[in-house]
């Protein structure tokens, strides 16, 4: 039986072993690290790649933010909220920076339809800037405070595969 069948949906991977992240803070911290890789890919490609190969990388790695913002607003957040209302106010935050960051997702895509490299380089700068602001406050504050609230199979409930 597959990882896939056991937890139901598609689990995210931990990149070392191949097995389910046990909290919701690795779960999640690893998809960062995904998005992270995803987003290096699009630079690189930008920085030396044909315009195929930005496009491709570009198309990559907004699908695998939007999946993880929506991962986020559609299950984590509300049985965050559900188990702590007091919670209500850091998930705002989070998806108020998700508004955000989609709209430099929006930019990016315009910058790669145009075929504009430069302008590739600096929205991905600046995606890079404010996700990691982003994802730390998560891995430190709001993925802890979810692993203290809610119960433990959420986090297998939260997968998805590791690209």
């Amino acid at each position: 039986m597959s990882a896939t069948d056991r937890a139901g949906t598609s689990p995210i991977y931990r990149a070392e072993d191949s097995k389910l992240s046990e909290t919701i803070v690795q779960t999640m911290t690893e998809d960062h690290r995904r998005c992270d890789r995803l987003l290096a890919r699009v630079e690189s490609a930008a920085e030396g790649g044909s315009r195929d190969e930005v496009a491709t990388s570009a198309r990559e790695f907004i699908a695998a933010m939007e999946q993880h913002f929506q991962l986020e607003e559609s299950s984590l957040f509300p049985a965050l909220e559900s188990a702590a209302p007091f919670s209500a106010g850091p998930a705002g935050v989070m998806r108020m920076e998700h508004r955000q960051m989609r709209q430099l997702l929006e930019e990016l895509e315009a910058a790669v339809a145009a075929g504009d490299v430069q302008e590739c380089l600096g929205v991905l700068e600046t995606l890079h800037l404010a996700a990691q602001q982003h994802n730390a406050k998560e891995e430190a504050i709001l993925y802890p405070m979810a692993d203290q609230l809610l119960d433990p199979s959420v986090a297998q409930g939260l997968g998805r595969p590791e690209t």
